[in-house]
């Protein structure tokens, strides 16, 4: 059941989501609409909850904008405990379950292959909930953590995973420093694609020696590798 529908001439259909649920009950979550022809549809992780990180994230945001030029559907959702979803933070274990119960409810309503996206430890959720699973045939980790306010994160289940992938990262991320990161990935399985923005810290926006935000690179990045994979192309 889909309820609180809202649109405009400038953009698609979005849609509050009454009926997804995981382990822990409701989880809150808006379907912003694609076109009738779309061949794929898209998920997007936030960031993590003890940090401020929701659906409604300004990074999570602009990855949406870049599925929707395309026409695709995309699903945003909070994981437990965020905003209205029912639960309470579960350190990344309960959240995994969270992300899948969101591919459930993709697959079972939407019937369309689905490219996933995270964002910082949504990519993390994120591609451990996409890797192996045939209905993801793409899979785009945005910020990848290393190791955040005490918070270290491994990848080793990466090395194995066959489906095309996409890494951006900004070279001044400080929770993903590039002399980390780059040999880490470095091992990741192919095919994979890893592009450095130049000048941008973890939320993709400038430093001191780099002003300004780097988002629209971010999302160049990610409408590059999405019509080379995909040929996909912008509505």
């Amino acid at each position: 059941m889909m309820t609180h529908t809202t649109s405009s001439p400038a953009g698609p259909v979005i849609r509050s989501i009454d009926d997804l649920r995981g382990p822990a009950g409701k989880l809150e979550a808006v379907l912003n609409g694609g076109r009738p022809d779309a061949r794929f549809a898209a998920l997007v992780c936030h960031p993590h909850p003890l940090g401020g990180g929701t659906m409604h994230n300004k990074v999570v945001y602009h990855a949406m904008k870049v599925f929707s030029g395309f026409g695709l559907p995309v699903l945003r959702f909070n994981f437990r405990g965020v905003g209205l979803s029912d639960g309470q933070f579960d350190h990344g274990r309960g959240e995994l379950d969270d992300a899948r119960a969101a591919l459930d409810w993709m697959d079972r309503t939407l019937q369309l292959p689905i490219l996933l996206v995270g964002f910082s430890f949504g990519s993390f959720v994120g591609m451990r909930a996409g890797c192996g699973d045939p209905r993801v045939p793409g899979i785009i980790g945005l910020g990848v953590p290393y190791r955040a306010e005490g918070r270290s994160y491994t990848y080793e289940f990466l090395e194995h995973c066959t489906q095309p992938k996409l890494f951006i990262i900004g070279t001044e991320d400080q929770f993903g420093p590039r002399e980390f990161v780059e040999p880490m990935l470095e091992q990741v399985g192919d095919p994979k694609r890893i592009v450095w923005i130049e000048g941008a810290e973890h939320f993709f926006q400038g430093t001191p020696s780099s002003p300004g935000a780097k988002l629209d690179r971010m999302q160049a990045a990610m409408r590059q590798w999405l019509e080379d994979t995909f040929r996909l192309s912008e509505s």
